[in-house]
């Protein structure tokens, strides 16, 4: 489905692309790939280093998907032995880090309520 940019967008309603889009920004990578780029370019291996527990499956099929929607540049060096790639964000993926750092900082702030909200909950449901 192409949309024109000049429609507008409702995440609320069914089928709107921002839908995806949104899924795809708080997927369970996407918020951890985007910061460890945002210092600059990074090799593979750097990357997959910086983002720890991601498997290199993981995290190929996610640089993948997110090159796709233009958050991410992927460069080959191929004067290089052997071939170097790197990859950064584009200029529209680093519109995502500073809404991701307040998630960041979100979820380390209040990750002590919600540990003990989970408690309770867990405790009462016995």
């Amino acid at each position: 489905m192409s949309v024109g940019h000049d429609e507008k967008f409702d995440i609320t309603v069914q089928g709107c692309p921002s839908r995806s889009v949104l899924r795809h920004a708080t997927d369970r990578w996407t918020p951890l790939i985007v910061p460890a780029l945002a210092g600059g370019a990074l090799r593979f291996s750097a990357l997959k280093e910086a983002v720890a527990g991601v498997s290199s499956k993981v995290l190929t099929e996610t640089l993948r998907s997110l090159q796709r929607d233009g958050l991410v540049h992927r460069e080959v060096f191929v004067d290089h032995t052997p071939i170097r790639v790197e990859y950064e964000l584009t200029e529209l993926g680093r519109t995502l880090i500073l809404p991701l750092a307040a998630l960041r900082t979100w979820a380390e702030t209040y990750a002590p309520d919600v540990l003990k909200a989970r408690d309770v909950y867990d405790a009462g449901s016995e």
